[in-house]
């Protein structure tokens, strides 16, 4: 089990990236798996953020072609989206207390850890070093 997070579906999408071969493939290979992987709402909206945004992603795409991406990881078979459980503040406060220094946009990535502790996942998939602050989370580069 695991998460992939949004740069990983980036570079899978971006085929200007120099990133793109190794991400497109690894997504491919998940998007086969019947094991379960997963990411998070917030992942994929942030994906439709960069992806669409003209000054962010060097070839923008449409609303529409985003959403056509985001719809092919949906229906793989051993995909799933991690969603907040009753455990949710209670899980949150102890990343709160446990991880010092969280402000500003590290809270984003915070909310996905928060998610993954709370799930029982250890390993993501990013080139977000951020994610090292977090000892209970197992960052993978998939391009190191």
């Amino acid at each position: 089990m695991f998460v992939v997070d949004t740069n990983v579906l980036i570079y899978a999408a971006d085929e200007d990236s120099a990133f793109h071969a190794c991400c497109y493939d690894l997504l491919q290979e998940w998007r086969r798996q019947v094991s379960a992987w997963f990411t998070t709402w917030g992942i994929f909206y942030e994906f439709l953020r960069v992806s669409t945004h003209p000054r962010v992603f060097r070839t923008p795409w449409s609303a529409a072609q985003a959403w056509s991406f985001v719809e092919a990881v949906l229906a793989s078979p051993g995909f799933g989206i991690l969603t907040a459980t009753e455990r949710h503040a209670a899980v949150a406060a102890e990343v709160i207390k446990d991880v010092p220094h969280l402000s500003g946009n590290l809270m984003h990535d915070a909310q996905t850890a928060v998610l993954m502790r709370e799930h029982g996942i250890k390993r993501i998939y990013t080139r977000d070093t951020d994610f090292h602050r977090f000892p209970f989370v197992d960052p993978v580069d998939p391009v190191a």
